[in-house]
């Protein structure tokens, strides 16, 4: 978890609410990176992310606000230089939002809480789904499987 969360009101991993903030608050809390990616639909330069070919069995979050988006084990390496994933965590984890940047078209996915911009959905992807969800791994927070548990059972403790 990165450090610049504790100046972040909204991230947390247990809270469904969804976050609409504006632009000024949104750069006031975000590290430039991630505020670039989440808030500007910024791309990361392909193979700089240190997720790419990240093995650890965990959760990833979103940067932006700590909603729960993908399951490891959904991980796949498919080669196109981005961490990419077959399925996310439920159906309300992401927006699908149709992309006609850069003359293509494409579905962009954002962050079904905060609508941060995560990257985009393609159908050539492994099964069961047949999709290649290509996100940029600035947008992304990584707990391990049990830090996750931990951590998930404390701030719902914390919250009751």
């Amino acid at each position: 978890m990165d450090t610049s969360q504790k100046k972040n009101p909204v991230y947390s991993n247990t809270d469904t609410a969804k976050v609409a903030l504006s632009e000024e608050e949104w750069k006031k809390i975000l590290p430039p990176d991630v505020y670039h990616i989440a808030r500007q639909k910024g791309t990361e330069r392909a193979w700089t992310s240190k997720f790419e070919s990240f093995k650890e069995v965990g959760t990833y979050y979103c940067a932006a606000c700590g909603n729960p988006l993908f399951k490891s084990d959904t991980k796949f390496e498919s080669g196109c230089g981005w961490p990419s994933f077959y399925e996310p965590i439920s159906k309300g984890s992401i927006i699908y939002t149709p992309d006609h940047s850069y003359g293509m078209e494409r579905t962009e996915v954002q962050c079904g809480r905060c609508k941060a911009h995560l990257g985009h959905v393609f159908d050539d992807g492994p099964p069961p789904t047949g999709l290649r969800y290509c996100i940029n791994g600035v947008i992304l927070d990584f707990v391990k499987a049990q830090e996750a548990e931990k951590k998930y059972n404390k701030e719902k403790t914390t919250e009751n």
